[in-house]
């Protein structure tokens, strides 16, 4: 099946076309700065040149049509007809306790969807904009919500609890959700079947580093708790976000600064992490080279950032009472080898053993632990677009064979 993946942001759209039968991704692109004076538009089939436009988008609804026409537009063998896309799925941020697997987008869906705005206010808002413009270019065909949090669903009560009136967690469920559930969904699932490692009795720690950070500690192939919780904003330092801070700080510098909600707010989300730590940059590659370069700030939050993503490791490995592989992913994970070697560097007592020449010459799916060390270390490229087309084909299918759709 053809599959239409879009992913929402504020000002963006990222989406790909992808053949689930081949796992093939036939097209991806990138609208920026919807709303804004000047749109980037980006779209590359495979096997051709790339295509980058700039022109006024005012919304989401325009950046659709847009996609539609950009898809027809092209000079490729993949797609000749909208009428070849036979579903599209979508990324969701939140889906609450409401959903546990991907599922149908209706009206009820829409509005579920819609009651989560106030605990994702950033994610959820342009993920229904993304959904009802994508309805109105696509009315007939499935339209399937493959949520972030779905994977998390699993995590016990101890871990997901947290330590406030348990009547808060009642009337309001507020508790750790966790997100990334696609990525460490696909990583682990991969690792499963590389390694021929059965899921049962199995301990993995997988860690999502890029502009946004999670590390999921997953249990018999589910998860059993990660970094993430109620929102992004939880766990690991990551781009610009701060992570993990001693709630007090907040009311401290409300008094001291004399902030708003809303300029707390945005020091937390825009102004922390990785950029307000080291005054230069969210971007782990420009910290590396000025760190390379001698500058002590850069050093420092690159050390700051590692050590957070090895301490929840090590927390990890204590709830599931051993790990058998350690995974990295996403942007950071990826492509970082220095980060990776810093984060293992000191966890020699658990028998973790890095092979340098590996971890240097990483190329897909890569072992990089030494053929000693008792941990297996991986790097696996994340595919939660591959992730999210095979729910949606799967969802669609069903619905089409079900007698009262």
């Amino acid at each position: 099946m053809k599959i239409l993946v879009i992913n929402c942001g504020s000002s963006s759209i990222k989406y790909q076309l992808i053949n689930t039968e081949s796992q093939d991704r036939l097209c991806k692109g990138l609208v920026e700065r919807i709303g804004a004076v000047t749109s980037i538009i980006k779209q590359e089939f495979k096997g051709e040149k790339p295509f980058k436009k700039t022109m006024v988008i005012e919304n989401h609804a325009a950046a659709l049509k847009t996609i539609m026409e950009l898809l027809l537009e092209a000079d490729n063998d993949y797609l000749q007809s909208l009428d070849e896309i036979e579903a599209v799925g979508h990324r969701v941020v939140h889906g609450g306790e409401t959903f546990k697997d991907s599922v149908l987008i209706d009206e009820d869906v829409e509005e579920a969807i819609q009651q989560a705005f106030d605990i994702a206010p950033l994610h959820n808002p342009p993920n229904l904009d993304g959904i009802r413009a994508a309805k109105k270019h696509l009315p007939d065909v499935p339209h399937v919500a493959v949520f972030d949090t779905a994977f998390h669903h699993s995590i016990p009560k101890h871990a997901f609890l947290y330590g406030i009136p348990n009547r808060l967690y009642r009337r309001y469920k507020i508790r750790k959700y966790g997100f990334h559930g696609t990525s460490h969904y696909y990583v682990s699932r991969q690792y499963f079947k590389t390694s021929g490692t059965p899921k049962e009795g199995s301990k993995v720690i997988t860690c999502h580093l890029g502009n946004g950070c999670s590390v999921a500690a997953i249990k018999d192939g589910n998860s059993y708790d990660t970094s993430m919780g109620f929102s992004p904003l939880e766990g690991l330092i990551m781009g610009t976000r701060s992570g993990d801070i001693d709630p007090s700080i907040l009311f401290y510098l409300i008094e001291k600064e004399e902030l708003s909600l809303a300029n707390v707010h945005a020091l937390l989300n825009k102004h922390s992490g990785l950029l307000g730590l080291s005054g230069y940059a969210a971007d782990m590659r420009d910290l590396i080279e000025e760190a390379e370069n001698g500058d002590r700030r850069c050093n420092e939050a690159i050390d700051v950032f590692c050590y957070r993503v090895r301490k929840y490791i090590g927390s990890y490995i204590a709830s599931l009472n051993g790990v058998d592989a350690i995974i990295f992913t996403g942007g950071i994970g990826e492509n970082a080898a220095p980060v990776r070697e810093i984060i293992l560097k000191d966890m020699d007592y658990l028998g973790i053993q890095i092979d340098s020449k590996r971890n240097e010459n990483v190329n897909g799916d890569t072992v990089i632990s030494s053929d000693d060390s008792k941990v297996e270390v991986h790097v696996i490229p994340t595919n939660e677009e591959l992730v999210i087309a095979i729910d949606a084909a799967k969802i669609a299918t069903a619905s089409k064979q079900t007698p009262w759709a």
